[in-house]
């Protein structure tokens, strides 16, 4: 009887996570229709926002040159000299001239101003209705491609069915071409394809171990390794989201190093970096974050920038200003981010509430403290209030 090895378990681990609803693949799906429902209904909000600014703007401009105009033609009728006797003895201020050449030289420029917002508003309006209507076709798209992965799975689940019933009539193509859809490696298409056309090589005793029945016969106690490697009782089933091979190959690696630690003590306390998975990991769980929200190339930058003191600091600095600490899950950069308490203090100060910079956080990503000072002043200096400007625009 053949024996499963670490890899066949792992792939196998794959396969029987796609049959399920906690499938990778549904549950990546479910995540980023979350992340474009979310783009939606904030773009959504903005696009309200700026269409009632716009019309603000409008009305304001109508109003300036219509009232600007009657003043400069009132102001035209009147003569100082009629008006000088009374003037005079109740000492007021009055000089229609001077105050028709005020009108006539900064009316101008304020509708300039106004016209130069407006127009400014137009821009990020078309840009807010373009993202919303990528999130609103991504969400489309995601139903059709969440409906098509049903379907595949549902044909996954079939094959296993016969295959497990001994009752397979189905061909090494059709598998191989159901599994490409799940983008498997040609190597793992045709191991799966061989385990299900050939059950009896391996997929009865998985399939017992999945379903938590003891696996026994002297053929199993027999041989120099068990089903499930190094004395397990069941399959690795958690494990299909990490590159298992290089997890294994790193594994050993610190494991190793452990051991040179331990026979030489005094290189561990030089040599010694708190940069392990494990380490990270915990951090993580003890801030409240479930490490499998991570992408793997995020979660390498935090391993890459480990600091447990910074972590926590930021994590706190974030909640104390009313941030909801998710905001770090898609965008880690400033879980390690020395500036981050600056940048919101100068955001704060610029007029932005913690609802702005939660739904705006590459602000704080891709500026640094420097460069978000430079483009307030910038603002500034053109005539703009930072707290009128959406974060988006910045």
């Amino acid at each position: 009887m053949k024996i499963l090895n670490t890899d066949t378990t792992r792939l196998l681990d794959k396969l029987y996570n796609l049959r399920g609803e906690n499938s990778v693949v549904l549950v990546s799906m479910d995540r980023e229709r979350e992340s474009a429902e979310q783009t939606r209904d904030k773009t959504s909000a903005l696009k309200a926002a700026l269409q009632k600014r716009i019309g603000e703007l409008s009305a304001e401009e109508s109003v300036l040159a219509d009232e600007g105009e009657k003043l400069k033609n009132a102001l035209a009728t009147i003569k100082k000299s009629e008006f000088s006797t009374v003037i005079d003895h109740l000492h007021i201020e009055f000089d229609p001239e001077a105050i028709k050449r005020k009108v006539e030289n900064t009316l101008p420029l304020t509708l300039e101003k106004v016209a130069a917002e407006k127009k400014k508003a137009g821009e990020e309006l078309v840009k807010v209705e373009d993202e919303m209507n990528e999130a609103i076709a991504k969400i489309e798209e995601l139903g059709i491609r969440r409906d098509e992965a049903l379907a595949n799975q549902e044909k996954l689940n079939k094959y296993f069915e016969l295959a497990l019933s001994s009752n397979i009539n189905i061909t090494r193509d059709e598998i191989t071409s159901l599994l490409s859809q799940f983008e498997f490696t040609d190597e793992e298409q045709r191991e799966a394809a061989k385990l299900m056309m050939f059950p009896e090589d391996g997929l009865f005793l998985y399939d017992k171990a999945f379903n938590g029945r003891p696996i026994s016969g002297s053929e199993v106690e027999e041989e120099p390794e068990s089903l499930l490697t190094e004395g397990k009782e069941e399959p690795l089933i958690e494990d299909i989201i990490i590159d298992t091979k290089e997890e294994a190959k790193e594994e050993a690696k610190e494991s190793e190093e452990e051991k040179k630690e331990e026979e030489a003590p005094e290189v561990k306390q030089e040599e010694a970096k708190p940069t392990a998975k494990e380490d990270l990991v915990n951090i993580l769980t003890e801030l409240g974050f479930d490490y499998l929200d991570f992408t793997n190339n995020d979660f390498n930058k935090l391993k890459e920038h480990f600091d447990a003191e910074t972590y926590k600091g930021n994590v706190k600095i974030m909640e104390e200003a009313g941030i909801n600490k998710d905001i770090f899950v898609d965008n880690v950069e400033l879980l390690y981010d020395s500036e981050l308490k600056a940048k919101l203090d100068t955001l704060n100060k610029a007029g932005k509430q913690a609802q702005d910079i939660y739904l705006n956080p590459n602000v704080l990503v891709k500026y640094s403290l420097e460069e978000l000072n430079t483009t307030i002043k910038m603002l500034k200096d053109s005539g703009l209030d930072p707290k009128n400007v959406p974060l988006m625009a910045y």
